[in-house]
């Protein structure tokens, strides 16, 4: 076994891809990363304000900062007794909600195997009235994803056009290719015009593509274009081209590292 984080995320992995609702992945970078991350939450929303947030960013990077808002109870919480959902679920204006998952993301590879079927299961009757399902997740975490991160069938960037944008952004798919993640979109927000974000992800693809070797599929410019349409369009062929590439990073890391077949723990994860 390469990494165990395959068996650590077996169950969400399951959960996503058999669920009803689309579950991506969501980061934002630049200067305005909550604020976009949040825009692009109700982008995807649309009119029928089904899409629920799981929060998994810390700290400073947590939504509920826009939400002015404590971070609320952590689905970590259904492990205990009488947690409802009514409990987990923080209003969100254009949203179903918000659930953080910051704590469960942490807890989830050192819990056994009857409580992680728990949480999973609780997951399951979350997602029941959902239409979409959004983790959002931060650059600080990218280099050691949770299970949630792992297990999710897509990956979506919002880059902001900007300096720190494309330097966050590179940072960001180096250290998600390094660990194995594939199928990764790519939105650009605050462009000034449609010619701007082609000529910011151009430049984008091109250098990861010669540096890193993953591809990306582009969903145009966060604030105009249809990006559950583009999401569910290129999944299956960037999925397909980028699992490979994905996994030759991982093993060429491990190799390097020397922890072929020996994973280093981080978090209680193997890294």
């Amino acid at each position: 076994m390469i990494d165990s984080r395959e068996d650590q995320a077996a169950g969400l992995r399951r959960l996503f891809r058999g669920a009803p609702p689309h579950v991506s992945v969501l980061y934002a970078t630049g200067r305005h990363r909550a604020s976009t991350a949040l825009d692009t939450a109700r982008r995807l929303a649309g009119r029928r304000s089904r899409l629920l947030l799981l929060d998994e960013a810390g700290k400073e990077a947590g939504l509920h900062h826009l939400l002015e808002d404590a971070p609320g109870v952590d689905l970590l919480s259904v492990l205990g007794e009488g947690t409802q959902l009514r409990d987990l679920l923080q209003p969100v204006p254009g949203l179903l909600g918000r659930i953080s998952i910051e704590a469960a993301a942490l807890a989830l590879p050192l819990l056994d195997d009857e409580r992680r079927a728990q949480l999973v299961s609780a997951l399951r009757g979350i997602f029941r009235p959902t239409s979409a399902v959004l983790i959002h997740s931060s650059l600080e975490n990218a280099a050691d994803p949770s299970p949630f991160v792992y297990a999710a069938p897509r990956h979506l960037i919002v880059a902001e056009a900007s300096h720190s944008g494309a330097t966050e952004t590179f940072q960001l798919i180096t250290h998600l290719a390094q660990a194995g993640v594939s199928s990764l979109h790519v939105t650009v927000a605050r462009a000034r015009d449609a010619r701007e974000a082609q000529a910011f992800f151009a430049s984008l693809n091109s250098i990861v593509r010669a540096r890193i070797g993953v591809p990306l599929a582009w969903l145009g410019r966060m604030e105009h274009d249809n990006l559950i349409a583009g999401l569910v369009r290129n999944a299956a062929s960037v999925s397909q081209r980028g699992a490979e590439t994905a996994f030759l990073h991982r093993l060429e890391r491990m190799a390097r590292s020397g922890t072929l077949g020996l994973p280093t723990l981080r978090h209680g994860m193997a890294s």
